[in-house]
C-alpha cells in the first residue's frame, strides 16, 4: 500500500513538472529571488553560504539571465512594457550587513543588481546595514524597498496606528534618505490579511511580495506578488536552488505533500 502511494506521489510530481514546463513554454513566468542572510558563520533557515550564493549567481550569469528591478516587472505586468530575455528579480530582506560585505560583491562581480527591503527601524543597528553602506549599494545598481518599521506579523497587528507606523511612517522615513518613492514592500514573514492588503494600497504601494513558493505573471495580483525562497530550512543545495528556480509549482506540491522526494 505505501509504495502504491509513493508510486501516485511520484506520478503526480511528473505531472506537475510537465505541467510546469508547458507553462514556461507558453507565458512568461518571472522568478523572484528571495535571499536573507549570505555567510559562512551563520547556520540559520535563513541563510546562505557565500560559496552557495556565489554559484548560484554565476549560474545566472553564465546562462544568460537578466536582473531586473521591480519597476520593470510592474511595467512588465501593468502596462506590457517588455522584459529582457530571462528575467528574474533577485531580492533580500531585512538588511543584513552580510548583505553589503558578502552579497554585494558577488552581485557587482556578474553584473547582477537586486532589491532590498529594508527593516527601517533596524538600519544602522548591529548586524544590519548602515546608511553609509546603503548609499553606496543605491549607487551601483541595488535598489532598497520596504519591509515595515520593526518587522511584526502584520495581519496580527490588529491597531490601525500600529499598521500606520509599520507601513507608511516607515516608508517616508526611507523616502526621506533614499531621495526617491519607496513604491513596494515585502510583508515579514510573508503575513498578510485583506485589511493589510487595503493599507498597503491606500498607502502608496505599487505592490507588494509574500514568500508563496511561484514566479509571476502578468495576470498575477500585484499585492500578492510570488517568490523563491531560498532558504536553507534542512539542507541548502544547488539542486534544490535549480528546482526551485525552474520548477517552483513543483516544489511547492513537494511541500505541501510533506514527503522527502529528492
Amino acid at each position: 500500500m505505501l509504495k502504491n502511494k509513493k508510486f501516485y506521489i511520484i506520478i503526480v510530481l511528473l505531472l506537475l513538472c510537465s505541467f510546469s514546463a508547458i507553462k514556461i513554454i507558453n507565458k512568461k513566468e518571472i522568478p523572484v529571488l528571495n535571499y536573507h542572510e549570505i555567510n559562512n558563520d551563520k547556520h540559520s533557515p535563513l541563510a546562505v553560504t557565500t560559496d552557495e550564493f556565489t554559484a548560484q549567481m554565476k549560474y545566472l550569469k553564465e546562462h544568460n539571465y537578466n536582473s531586473i528591478t521591480p519597476d520593470q516587472l510592474l511595467d512588465y505586468m501593468q502596462k506590457g512594457k517588455p522584459l529582457p530575455d530571462n528575467p528574474v528579480l533577485i531580492t533580500f530582506d531585512d538588511g543584513y550587513v552580510d548583505n553589503y560585505t558578502n552579497a554585494y560583491p558577488v552581485l557587482k562581480q556578474y553584473g547582477l543588481n537586486a532589491t532590498i527591503f529594508l527593516i527601517s527601524h533596524y538600519i544602522g543597528w548591529q548586524g544590519y546595514l548602515t546608511w553609509p553602506e546603503i548609499n553606496e549599494m543605491q549607487n551601483n545598481n541595488i535598489t532598497f524597498e520596504g519591509h515595515t518599521y520593526d518587522h511584526p506579523q502584520l495581519s496580527k497587528v490588529k491597531d490601525d496606528n500600529e499598521l500606520k507606523r509599520q507601513l507608511h511612517d516607515s516608508k517616508i522615513d526611507l523616502q526621506n534618505h533614499l531621495s526617491y518613492q519607496v513604491d513596494y514592500l515585502a510583508y515579514p514573514y510573508g503575513d498578510y490579511d485583506q485589511h493589510v492588503i487595503s493599507l498597503v494600497k491606500e498607502y502608496g504601494y505599487r505592490a507588494a511580495f509574500t514568500v508563496n513558493l511561484g514566479d509571476d505573471a502578468a495576470s498575477d495580483d500585484v499585492y500578492t506578488l510570488n517568490r523563491v525562497p531560498v532558504f536553507q530550512i534542512r539542507k541548502h543545495t544547488f539542486f534544490k536552488f535549480w528546482l526551485n528556480l525552474h520548477f517552483p509549482y513543483l516544489m511547492r506540491a513537494k511541500q505541501l505533500l510533506h514527503r522527502p522526494i529528492f
